[in-house]
């Protein structure tokens, strides 16, 4: 079998053609922010796609897609975004970019069900109550804010009780452990009670228990979704173990044993080349994607020898960059999810690990690359301006490389 998995199937990515770092380039000035020339070619980049979406994008475009993978609180959330990083005035409630944070999210609230099931950051209602409560916190509204939290700790009842639930990072339980931790990070320290952390990460250890020993696997924890026991960070056993590990401190050792054998056994399953399998059983090495491949495992990864300190997995994690940087510039498009933003940002990540400037060198080209955007013949995606799928998310992204220690993968990274 190919690489791709028949001699007929097209290439997914396009050439890179972009020479590697050679240690001659410079790339930061004294503050550690991007040097003044990459900059300046950034916001110049960032004011054209912002003014773009703003001229091809409303806020009724789609107001019922309320979701931030791909609706009105994924377009917040890049404003808001925008205004944390970009807004210089001395008054934090002027900036325009935090008035249109605030105009998108309230259309997504207005939006939201309460369907039972739609409980992650990302496809659920979760997501919008998360991104809420910090807009809110952000321009003073703090009651507003506080009733979003509210609501969002409402849910957890559901999340321990619904057998129905998906574990994953997109739709399930370890999507929904992400809000509580979002807001505790971004909002406040105290919004969500240790217990109720404690016993979602209690019942997804549980729940990845009981199916490791049914399926008599040699990892410690095992998940599926729709009948299928993915392996990627969307919907799989690689981003549920990095959320968990974003808890370690809440986390028995016990636990940390189940996780790290875990993280063993998914080594032993990647593919010669350094990219990483979709699924259990997958043999088709065509997929290099933040959902599905090697970019979503760089994470796990780079957490696992955080919190191990064993080099096995940065060695992984620097294979996996090898992949991403051969591999990454994809013709699906830009987006986050299966996109070349999505893979910049694993580069990005693994430079904030280990300062190594070639993986930030990499990461700009990744960005040069998308400054170029719609000029490559791409795929166009179904939600051209959504956070994950377009147009926002590589704002979001080319707007982190201007100060890459602080760049954080949106809706995954804390």
């Amino acid at each position: 079998m190919s690489r791709r998995g028949s001699e007929e199937e097209p290439p997914r990515e396009f050439e890179n053609k972009y020479s590697d770092y050679t240690g001659d380039q410079i790339l930061l000035a004294h503050d550690g922010k991007i040097e003044e020339k990459l900059a300046a070619r950034l916001v110049s980049g960032v004011d054209r796609l912002v003014s773009r979406l703003e001229a091809e994008y409303s806020l009724q475009s789609d107001p019922k897609d309320y979701s931030v993978y791909t609706g009105t609180a994924g377009v917040s959330l890049m404003y808001i975004h925008l205004h944390l990083r970009l807004h210089t005035s001395s008054d934090k409630t002027t900036s325009k970019y935090l008035h249109k944070a605030k105009d998108y999210i309230d259309i997504s609230l207005k939006h939201l069900s309460n369907k039972p099931g739609r409980v992650a950051f990302l496809g659920g209602e979760a997501g919008p109550l998360a991104v809420a409560a910090l807009v809110y916190h952000v321009i003073g509204q703090q009651e507003k804010s506080q009733e979003c939290i509210a609501r969002l700790v409402g849910m957890s009842d559901q999340v321990l009780s619904d057998e129905s639930l998906a574990n994953e990072v997109l739709f399930g339980r370890a999507g929904y452990l992400f809000s509580l931790l979002f807001v505790k990070r971004e909002v406040n320290k105290s919004a969500v009670e240790d217990r109720t952390l404690n016993e979602i990460i209690s019942r997804l250890m549980e729940l990845g228990r009981q199916m490791a020993e049914r399926e008599h696997s040699e990892a410690g924890l095992m998940f599926e979704w729709h009948d299928k026991k993915y392996l990627g960070a969307a919907h799989g056993l690689a981003g549920i173990v990095y959320i968990l590990m974003q808890c370690a401190d809440s986390l028995s050792s016990i636990d940390l044993t189940l996780i790290r054998r875990t993280v063993d056994y998914l080594l032993t399953l990647r593919f010669p080349s350094g990219n990483c399998p979709s699924s259990l059983g997958s043999q088709t090495d065509r997929l290099v994607h933040w959902c599905h491949g090697a970019p979503g495992w760089i994470y796990m990864f780079i957490t696992a020898h955080k919190l191990f300190n064993d080099d096995k997995f940065l060695s992984a994690a620097v294979d996996c960059a090898e992949v991403v940087w051969r591999r990454g510039l994809l013709r699906k498009g830009y987006g986050l999810c299966h996109g070349t933003t999505g893979n910049g940002y694993a580069l990005l990540a693994l430079y904030n690990h280990t300062k190594d400037l070639k993986h930030l060198y990499r990461a700009l080209k990744f960005g040069d690359w998308c400054l170029d955007y719609g000029k490559h013949g791409c795929r166009i995606a179904d939600r051209p301006y959504s956070l994950f799928e377009g147009m926002a998310g590589t704002i979001y992204f080319l707007t982190d490389l201007l100060n890459p220690s602080e760049a954080k993968l949106p809706a995954f990274q804390l």
